[in-house]
């Protein structure tokens, strides 16, 4: 077998057993999940996505490992900026906090789909048409501007998206949870419950950051495998992540310009790569684009700590979503 085959046999078998493990022994019905389970759930997934960096480094070599760890916390940052949009939506369709470990995974799961053909789709783009690299880099740049200057969260509201119409024009939609299940039957009519809404709801929405984040990781690689293992890895320890940080994702006032810093930085270097590799190496590069990654989430979220945006209330989270054993 090619190093790449055992990485990806080695990833496989993890993705497996990961899932097997939070399906069975982390996603229960019914069931609140505490700050320490979070917690715990949390250094479960990093540690994973960790342990495959150095899994990386030894069967890759030291150039892919590291682009690989600069694409997955990239995609980390990315997710604790999704998180306040998801809890939005579980405040706007007032999903109880008992159902949402499972809706919020099998939502995920759904992206996780999504996110694999987009993938393949965008890296067969690119192998076809070199010149779209330009236009990822365009993107971003403006992307990232848009960002920077953006109160977009403060103004979104699910019930106002093209998903949620969609979603209401062609499903019959019920006004209620259905305790817990995702299809129903009124009046000998196929109903999807509120809940189901919800699970689309976040597939979609994944699939608008999906836009941002797949044109950034492919900014920083161009491997299918470092493409596909850390968009899957940073997506699969959102969850834990949702939990741990939805009561205090509202404080992160500052992450979203940090993250579009980020962008504009990735896009430039898309742009002016050819130029850039007449003065750096390959290697360099790589450890430019993990310093700067770095550099900027965490100033970000440590300006956010200590210094809060003006204008924006100190609680922005509902109280459902915000207190679990309420």
């Amino acid at each position: 077998m090619t190093p790449d085959q055992i990485t990806y046999t080695v990833f496989g078998i993890l993705l497996i057993l990961a899932l097997v493990f939070d399906l069975g022994l982390l996603s229960k019905k019914n069931t609140t999940i505490t700050i320490r389970q979070a917690l715990y759930q949390t250094f479960f997934w990093v540690g994973l996505a960790l342990s495959f960096f150095v899994f990386m480094w030894i069967e890759e070599g030291q150039v892919l490992a590291f682009e690989y760890i600069s694409a997955y916390l990239m995609e980390w940052s990315l997710s604790i900026d999704n998180i306040f949009v998801f809890i939005l939506i579980f405040s706007s369709f007032s999903v109880k906090p008992k159902h949402i470990p499972r809706v919020l995974l099998i939502g995920i799961l759904m992206a996780i789909v999504l996110r694999i053909l987009f993938i393949t789709v965008g890296v067969a783009l690119v192998e076809k048409f070199h010149w779209i690299l330009y236009l990822f880099g365009i993107f971003l740049v403006f992307t990232g501007y848009k960002m920077f200057v953006s109160t977009e969260h403060e103004e979104f509201d699910p019930h106002d998206t093209m998903a949620y119409r969609f979603i209401n024009k062609y499903l019959s939609v019920a006004k209620h949870d259905g305790d817990g299940k995702f299809v129903i039957r009124e009046k000998g009519k196929r109903m999807y419950t509120s809940l189901a809404v919800v699970v689309l709801m976040l597939a979609a929405i994944d699939i608008v950051f999906a836009l941002d984040s797949i044109p950034a990781v492919m900014g920083i690689s161009r491997n299918k495998l470092v493409i596909y293992t850390s968009n899957i890895f940073a997506v699969l320890g959102l969850r834990s992540l949702f939990f741990l940080l939805r009561g205090a994702v509202s404080k992160f006032d500052y992450l979203q310009q940090g993250i579009a810093v980020v962008l504009v930085f990735i896009g430039v270097k898309m742009l002016a790569e050819h130029w850039l590799l007449q003065w750096f190496d390959k290697q360099t590069m790589v450890l430019i684009s993990l310093g700067v990654i770095i550099v900027c989430i965490s100033a970000s979220i440590f300006y956010s700590i200590f210094i809060q945006k003006p204008g924006v209330p100190e609680d922005m989270v509902d109280d459902s979503i915000q207190n679990p054993e309420a």
